[in-house]
């Protein structure tokens, strides 16, 4: 009974947080977890050059886990770490191949003393320590050499006395004799050929897949690669009529390779995946003149070096040591071909805390002898195996031949799976398995209680059981019609569910407030809400609480309004607010308010005694300025008040109530007081006055004083004269 009618039976499966959300008790969830189990731990190696103790190379370690098992759950990654160590005085073995055409003449005697000057120096390395030595030369067939009788007895000109041509020839296997080396090198002559690339591709896999005559051990495996030419690779052989591809197997007779007329060069890839198979790493010491190509072939093959040969090779110690220096300071994980759907990550914690991930979370550089790094390492499934079967991946250092195996184990059904109850009664009469708390039908039963046979069912006759009355659609188009009965089809969003008996219900299509089906206050079932209490609403928007419009007065809406889902409907239009109090025309608010603001913001007034009682409201805040009070255009109501105090300042406020109900009032932090009679400037001003008024009318008395002065002066003089002209007169006459 836990699935709705019309549901699949596979909504069974869900995540855990929605099967709990639709009752499913906690301990009738199955949910089972992947995880890790280390087999095989063996500790790494710890031991130093010289030790008495003396180890064979099966008996060290340098990675650790050996062996493991992952339980994999599809999408849920397991991790485990690996950690990897060089071991001091590792065992190693150096195979010397050679190229022995004519332009090497002078390189041959220098390497005919390379045992015993080469084992002195790998002695300061490991105390054991092999060396073989092979020669190649070219493919005997037209046009790489000439194929006359003269030719094929003696490829050199003049007198000179050179061997036949041949492809490879091991000379020596692996050996601990130094002098055994000196000894059999100096036996070898010079060959020749006619082009100018070499056929050292052959040799080199034949060096890579011959091992029980190359003697190779598990242990670290160089291979120097010694030349002054390029190389063929697959494909030239045409050339020579050659057009089977190289096989990648040993064909070795007396230590010669005889085959070389017949197979075909090996590819770059090829050489590559037998060198990591047998976990070769490869050295090549060329001349200055072919570095370039050599260090794109290096780029090429993983664990692999180049070296600038000299001209006759008197460098090639040196350059060996140089080289597997080199590659011995870095250590790069491979894996093996993952199975389908299964993913790895890598993450490397190197040296010197340098840490990386993706591809460079593989490697790690600048190891010495006895370093240790880790690697922590991720495994995925995205998808269970079709089969359902175990898997076994490898994880190795390219170049060693330890590796991690790592064995993957699927979990793709449920514990209650394998508890099934065959031919259950509770399957209509024994025709299903009872598993998991629903019927897993026996074949050519169908049904969700496999009640019907698929060889009896009429998909017409079924089909009508399917429909609603009057509707032409089958399972109302959101499933299908399986043994006349409505499977409803499962959506992306597991939360969403199609249900009924003609799938006809969901519960996501209903009415929506906020976003939020039903409003988040509601269940939505069949299209409908079905609203928690207190809730009301086709999307259970409205709430029935009247708290939120209670006023300060205790009366619902102030008594000017009606509460209509928890919000108050003023019915006097003169009111307003979250509860009908705020009225911007009534003549009061200001008023109302105006002690209480004064006594809060100023510390005077008459509610000086009592603000604390009486006036904490509302909520505060100072502004500096009118400019900075809350303007009209704000969502809450407000109200502008300009009041005097007790000192016949003006003060300034506004007033508002936010949708909680809650007052909040806004001051100007700084009355706007008339000032008073400044003295000072006043008394000087008087005085001033009065002394500028004094010297204006002594300015002008002094000027109305010469004017008159000038014009006395001016009247005697006219009079002095009147009376000298009389006196002249009385004389003359």
């Amino acid at each position: 009974d836990f699935l709705q009618e019309g549901e699949p039976t596979s909504a069974r499966c869900d995540d855990l947080a929605a099967l709990k959300s639709k009752g499913c008790p906690v301990e009738d969830i199955e949910n089972p977890r992947g995880d890790k189990r280390v087999l095989e731990d063996k500790e790494v190696t710890n031991r130093k050059i010289g030790a008495a103790e003396k180890l064979d190379p099966e008996d060290i370690t340098q990675i650790q886990p050996q062996k493991l098992v992952l339980k994999l759950r599809v999408g849920e990654p397991q991790t485990f770490s690996l950690k990897f160590k060089r071991a001091e005085d590792y065992p190693i073995d150096l195979y010397y191949l050679m190229d022995l055409s004519y332009s090497m003449k002078d390189d041959l005697e220098n390497v005919k003393s390379l045992g015993t000057a080469l084992m002195l120096e790998m002695e300061k390395i490991t105390s054991d320590f092999r060396i073989g030595f092979g020669s190649f030369v070219e493919k005997t067939v037209m046009p790489y050499i000439s194929t006359t009788p003269a030719k094929l007895r003696n490829p050199c000109t003049g007198d000179q006395n050179c061997t036949s041509p041949f492809s490879y020839k091991n000379v020596l296997s692996l050996t601990s004799e130094g002098n055994k080396f000196n000894e059999l090198v100096g036996k070898q002559h010079i060959s020749g050929n006619l082009d100018s690339p070499e056929g050292g591709f052959d040799a080199i896999m034949q060096v890579a897949v011959c091992g029980d005559q190359i003697g190779w051990r598990n242990v670290t495996r160089l291979l120097v690669f010694s030349t002054d030419a390029g190389f063929h690779f697959a494909g030239d052989g045409k050339l020579g009529g050659i057009v089977l591809p190289n096989d990648g197997k040993c064909h070795l007779e007396n230590n010669m390779y005889t085959m070389s007329h017949y197979y075909d060069y090996p590819s770059i890839a090829h050489l590559v995946q037998k060198l990591s198979e047998n976990n070769i790493q490869t050295i090549f010491a060329v001349t200055e003149e072919f570095q370039a190509v050599y260090k794109e072939l290096k780029n090429l093959i993983p664990k692999s070096a180049v070296g600038t040969l000299s001209s006759n090779s008197s460098n090639v110690i040196q350059l060996i040591i140089d080289a597997y220096n080199s590659l011995s300071s870095e250590v790069i994980l491979e894996n093996t071909k993952l199975p389908k759907g299964v993913t790895i990550s890598y993450k490397s914690f190197c040296k010197n805390g340098v840490n990386d991930t993706q591809e460079d979370g593989r490697k790690c550089s600048n190891i010495s002898i006895g370093d240790e790094v880790r690697f922590e390492i991720n495994v995925t499934a995205n998808e269970c195996p079709k089969k359902g079967q175990n898997e076994t991946i490898k994880i190795k250092p390219l170049g060693f031949t330890e590796e991690v195996e790592i064995n993957l184990q699927f979990i793709c059904e449920c514990q209650c799976q394998s508890e099934g109850e065959p031919n259950s009664p509770a399957c209509h009469e024994g025709n299903g398995t009872f598993e998991c708390g629903a019927c897993r039908c026996n074949e050519g039963r169908i049904g969700r209680l496999c009640e019907c046979s698929t060889d009896e069912v009429n998909s017409e006759d079924m089909d009508a059981y399917c429909r609603r009355e009057n509707s032409t659609e089958i399972c109302s188009n959101n499933g299908e019609c399986i043994c006349g009965q409505c499977v409803c089809k499962k959506r992306e969003n597991t939360n969403e569910v199609y249900s009924g008996k003609y799938c006809e219900c969901d519960n996501f299509n209903c009415d929506r407030s906020n976003g939020l089906i039903c409003g988040g206050n509601g269940i939505c079932k069949c299209r409908v809400c079905e609203c928690f209490p207190n809730f009301t609403g086709s999307a259970c928007d409205c709430s029935l609480d009247t708290f939120p419009c209670i006023a300060s007065n205790g009366q619902i809406c102030n008594g000017r309004g009606t509460c209509e889902c928890g919000t108050c409907n003023c019915t006097d239009p003169k009111f307003q607010g979250p509860t009908c109090e705020m009225c911007q025309t009534c003549l009061g608010v200001c008023t109302e308010h105006k002690d209480c603001v004064q006594c809060r913001a100023f510390d005077k007034g008459e509610k000086k005694e009592t603000c604390s009682q009486e006036c904490m409201h509302f909520n505060m805040t100072r502004v500096e300025s009118r400019d900075h009070l809350p303007q009209p255009v704000q969502p809450n109501p407000l109200s502008h008040c300009k009041e005097k105090d007790v000192d016949d300042c003006w003060f300034y406020f506004t007033y508002s109530v936010n949708a909680n109900g809650e007052a909040h009032v806004h001051v100007v932090e700084t009355p706007d007081c008339p000032s008073g009679p400044d003295i000072i400037p006043i008394v000087a001003g008087v005085v001033a006055g009065i002394v500028l008024i004094g010297l204006a009318l002594l300015l002008i008395w002094k000027l109305l004083m010469i004017i008159h002065d000038r014009r006395e002066f001016a009247k005697f003089e006219k009079e002095k004269m009147n009376a000298k002209w009389d006196t002249v007169s009385q004389e003359t006459f």
